[in-house]
């Protein structure tokens, strides 16, 4: 119920976010048109956004014939956390990484790397999907995926603003100072969404898995494991589509200095410790 609130307040926020953007660039006209196409960004959103986020990454469909380890691990898993079985999909990067995506346990998809299948051992690879079903479990999917797709439109919305944002009868920008600054905060409150989203739940995601799998201490070993490789190996898909690094177990942009002050995810070590502190 909780989830289905912040779904909402940041559902609304967005379209008034357009709202605000159109009456800086056109006027009644410019907000009447961007709340239409807000609304429309979220009911398409709502139904779509997985597919989107799935074809970002070109990740692929594996079944039990393909693809028998991963999809037999995560139907027991599946079974273990009372979940309805998701589907299975692999994506071709080298760096070890993992997301869950869907509108609801009902329409759930769960995503693995070719990096992490070759990385991680079984016991470790059991780790990380228990922690995507546990976002799939607590509802977290929706959050996620629309907050991934809105603050692409947001972006899109910021480079609109700048460059169509209107001229005078000399031909200058009609509101420069409004278009630059739409430009710059529009980005930033997108990342503060993902940053509020994101951080609470992994820590949440990270105990729910360790109790669908039973095994608290395999899923500190694969986030040390990741967090080392990850650093190493870029990620193509990401950096192209770096609004849905939020999704991922592990930020696939993950950097010190200011990109650290804005990660979407806790600090790997603070995350170990707890998940540490469970197995005692």
């Amino acid at each position: 119920m909780f989830n289905w609130l912040k779904t909402s307040i940041l559902m609304a926020g967005i379209v008034a976010l357009f709202g605000m953007v159109g009456m800086l660039i056109g006027g009644e006209r410019g907000m009447l048109l961007a709340l239409l196409f807000g609304g429309g960004m979220n009911i398409f959103s709502y139904w779509f956004s997985d597919k989107m986020v799935l074809r970002m990454y070109n990740a692929q469909e594996v079944d039990e014939a393909n693809s028998p380890y991963l999809y037999n691990m995560i139907r027991d898993l599946a079974r273990r956390a009372q979940l309805p079985m998701p589907r299975v999909y692999i994506i071709d990067e080298a760096q070890p990484n993992a997301f869950a995506t869907g509108r609801n346990p009902e329409h759930a998809a769960v995503a693995a790397t070719t990096g992490i299948l070759q990385m991680l051992t079984e016991r470790e690879l059991r780790g990380v999907m228990a922690h995507e079903l546990a976002h799939v479990k607590h509802r977290d999917i929706l959050l996620s995926t629309i907050s991934a797709t809105m603050a692409g439109a947001i972006s899109a919305l910021a480079n609109f603003a700048m460059f169509f944002g209107g001229r005078d009868e000399n031909g200058r920008p009609a509101n420069p100072i409004a278009s630059i600054a739409v430009a710059l905060l529009a980005p930033l409150a997108a990342s503060l969404i993902q940053m509020a989203i994101s951080r609470a739940r992994e820590y949440e995601a990270d105990a729910g898995g360790a109790r669908i799998s039973g095994d608290p201490d395999a899923l500190a070993d694969a986030l040390q494991k990741i967090d080392y490789y990850a650093r190493g190996i870029p990620m193509p898909s990401a950096e192209a589509h770096p609004e849905t690094g939020q999704m991922m177990i592990m930020n696939p942009l993950a950097g010190g200095g200011l990109a650290g002050l804005f990660s979407t995810h806790p600090p790997t070590e603070e995350r170990i410790r707890l998940l540490r502190a469970m197995a005692c």
